[in-house]
């Protein structure tokens, strides 16, 4: 029986659109935060900074922060949702992948796992697509590299650790000192968040490219490349179980 490959065009395009807005409250966030140092420079220096700047400062920073935080939260909920999809449907063209489907969602909130299984499934996501368009003539089609998923992945796990560090920080910092230091934490992680944003762009849209081409791969194709590669693995005394 043939089996039928769920759209995610539509999961990729609300990923995308979710994570440019993210990239524009980032730089507000670094505009926002900057004017926050300014200002506690200027206290610092023992100038004179007016009540109502410093209300308006907390409310500008409390606004963004919130609105920032909420449309993060569902960009990596729409993220998670295309990734999941195309594990999804790349299962129904190669038998015997690491992983099921469900992980590619459920491993982003396990404790330890998630520091590498989500890189891992992508990855592999990457490697078994183009191998199987190769073994089916449409090597030509795939305009895409794996080269920069490690580089995705290094600033993914910087942005994390910066992030707890930072909430710590913020937590304690009772000083005009300590607010200087956090929110320059703040500015030096979100310049890195940059690219990190843009790398997750290009990889949901080079491979939402080469996705609609399994389409063209027959199950007859895709199951006789995933019995020898599972024949293969079988022969190796040594492979992992």
């Amino acid at each position: 029986m043939s089996k039928i490959l769920r759209p995610n065009g539509q999961r990729a395009t609300n990923a995308i659109l979710l994570i440019l807005i993210v990239l524009a409250l980032m730089i507000a966030n670094l505009i926002s935060s900057y004017m926050q140092y300014d200002l506690l420079q200027i206290v610092a220096n023992g100038g004179s900074v007016t009540m109502e700047a410093l209300e308006a400062n907390d409310t500008r920073e409390s606004i963004v922060g919130i609105v920032y935080l909420i449309v993060y939260l569902i960009s990596a909920i729409t993220f998670i949702m295309w990734f999941r999809r195309a594990y999804f449907n790349l299962h129904q063209k190669v038998s015997g992948l690491a992983h099921s489907e469900g992980w590619a969602a459920g491993s982003w909130f396990v404790p330890i796992l998630c520091l590498f299984r989500p890189y891992q499934i992508m990855k592999e996501m990457y490697v078994e697509t183009k191998k199987l368009f190769i073994k089916n003539g449409l090597s030509e089609k795939v305009d895409y590299s794996t080269s920069y998923l490690g580089w995705w992945w290094a600033l993914w796990i910087i942005s994390g650790v910066a992030g707890q560090v930072l909430f710590r920080l913020a937590l304690n910092a009772d000083t005009v000192d300590s607010l200087i230091t956090t929110t320059v934490g703040y500015m030096i992680s979100g310049i890195f968040d940059i690219p990190l944003a843009l790398i997750t762009v290009k990889i949901i849209k080079d491979y939402s490219k080469v996705e609609p081409l399994l389409a063209q791969i027959s199950d007859e194709e895709s199951e006789i490349e995933s019995s020898e590669t599972t024949a293969l693995q079988s022969s190796e005394p040594n492979s992992p179980a």
